[in-house]
């Protein structure tokens, strides 16, 4: 396809602790591209009697007032995309959401571990799937969910249910109608074959699983379909604006977002997790890339995302909300500045260890970690902020040179997109240990990534993930990190 001329979409992107609408308007022709941020909104967990949920209810409200307030500003806007967060799904029996959707925090996974690997042990899961384990892939939530006898309310509701949508498709359906599964996402349920990119059916049988709940694949650039004409006339769009289906995994669409030569840089998506990956034609489901615990998840255009998720920020951000529990308001840029002029050494702990993975008191757990290990533990907050960005340095290093080693990649640059590009300190410090140099930015490397999939599938721009990388290029000037030894 080539381009046609300029215009304008919408996308929605939603992440972990909050998201956000945005405009794109992009001119393939001239190469730009144009942001403009629309709404804002917070977004979390909320802990109920049957566990920890999402407030979907509450997220789709305010992502359709931001929609509205998008076409308020631009009534050409030419269609809408929609990413999120990856692994959790809602159930639907006809058009009734059955409950809110659990949150992957929530402790209940850790039976569904053990009721997957007593049927098909973990060694087979990754040839089949290729995903690394972690306990809160969609396919260990569903062991829960079949085996819901004493769970009360949800008793049953996998059997209900006839239909099974990941965040970003329920709410494409919400919007449309539509019951449609993207890939890119689809892949991180476990589910989904790693050679073939379609539902194992054999898998899902052996586990006991519905197979009707699982809706037909779309490819990012495939249409969802128009919008309810409701929904329209609620958003003030258009009669028959198309929702477009994008990398719906928000590190699928940060990806497409990376200016990279992929065949020498390994990327970053840093913000709530750490992605740490570089991008391949094919997969690789060695034991040795299992015994590292790398994934592979599907990419725009067939591509393959092989990468390994480290903790990420999450551990900043919620010990900051530990230390404000009491009311006390903590200034992060503040401590960041704190944290760059500590000179004494820090202990640098392992940020994959699984205990860091609940909400609650992390200073504490990262204290009881270098307790276990014989080292002297932070004691200001501003040492334990140190710790956070060095520890996370390390393993952002160490992730980069697995993928190096397994994938036959040799990275020369670090690509660091989304809001870890704004860290300058964990920039100059992944730069430093990885002894490579690092290229922060651009920081809102997700929605570009929803925009520009949206971009070419309405002849706005053209060309294939390099033509599309060109035009970030362009638009965006990263800053560069060179290493420094210390």
């Amino acid at each position: 396809m080539t381009s046609t001329g300029a215009g304008t979409v919408a996308a929605v992107d939603l992440g972990a602790t909050s998201g956000r609408v945005i405009l794109g308007r992009v001119d393939g022709r001239a190469g730009t591209l144009e942001l403009d941020h629309v709404a804002r909104f917070p977004n979390g967990p909320v802990r109920l009697a049957s566990g920890l949920h999402w407030d979907f209810t509450g997220l789709y409200r305010d992502l359709t007032d931001g929609l509205a307030e998008a076409f308020r500003r631009d009534p050409a806007v030419a269609s809408v995309g929609v990413d999120s967060w990856a692994v959790d799904y809602g159930l639907l029996r006809g058009d009734r959401l059955l409950g809110e959707p659990f949150h992957y925090r929530d402790l209940r996974n850790d039976r569904g571990v053990e009721a997957v690997h007593r049927v098909v042990p973990f060694e087979e899961l990754y040839r089949r799937n290729g995903l690394q384990f972690l306990p809160f892939n969609t396919v260990y939530q569903l062991a829960v969910e079949r085996d819901a006898a004493g769970d009360g309310d949800r008793r049953g509701w996998l059997d209900l249910a006839d239909s099974l949508l990941l965040v970003p498709d329920l709410i494409g359906f919400q919007l449309t109608g539509a019951r449609l599964s993207e890939r890119t996402n689809a892949s991180t349920t476990g589910l989904l074959g790693v050679e073939t990119g379609e539902w194992d059916d054999e898998l899902i049988e052996r586990l006991g699983l519905p197979a009707s709940v699982f809706a037909p694949l779309i490819s990012p650039g495939e249409s969802f379909g128009a919008l309810r004409p409701a929904v329209a006339t609620e958003l003030g769009a258009p009669a028959g604006l198309e929702v477009v289906a994008v990398g719906s995994h928000d590190t699928a669409s940060a990806v497409v977002a990376v200016p990279m030569r992929a065949e020498s840089a390994a990327y970053i998506s840093c913000g709530t997790w750490g992605l740490v990956g570089v991008e391949l034609e094919h997969p690789v489901t060695t034991d040795a890339a299992r015994a590292a615990n790398f994934t592979n998840e599907g990419g725009v255009d067939g591509r393959v995302r092989f990468l390994h998720n480290v903790m990420g920020l999450w551990l900043l951000s919620e010990s900051v909300r530990w230390w404000e529990r009491d009311g006390e308001r903590i200034d992060l840029p503040g401590l960041l500045a704190a944290a760059a002029s500590v000179t004494a050494p820090v202990a640098v702990f392992d940020a994959d260890d699984p205990r860091f993975l609940a909400p609650g008191d992390l200073p504490g757990r990262i204290a009881e970690w270098c307790a276990e290990q014989g080292v002297a533990a932070p004691q200001s907050r501003a040492e334990f902020a140190r710790s956070i960005i060095e520890s996370l340095a390390e393993a952002f290093a160490g992730a980069v040179r697995t993928a190096s080693i397994l994938s036959g990649v040799d990275v020369e640059t670090i690509h660091v997109v989304g809001g870890g590009a704004l860290n300058e300190l964990l920039c100059q410090r992944t730069a430093d240990r990885a002894g490579l140099p690092v290229l922060a930015g651009p920081v809102e490397a997700t929605a570009i990534g929803n925009v520009l999939v949206q971009a070419r599938a309405q002849g706005f721009a053209s060309g294939d993930l390099e033509a599309l990388r060109a035009i970030v290029a362009t638009a965006f000037q990263p800053k560069r990190y060179e290493p420094v030894a210390r």
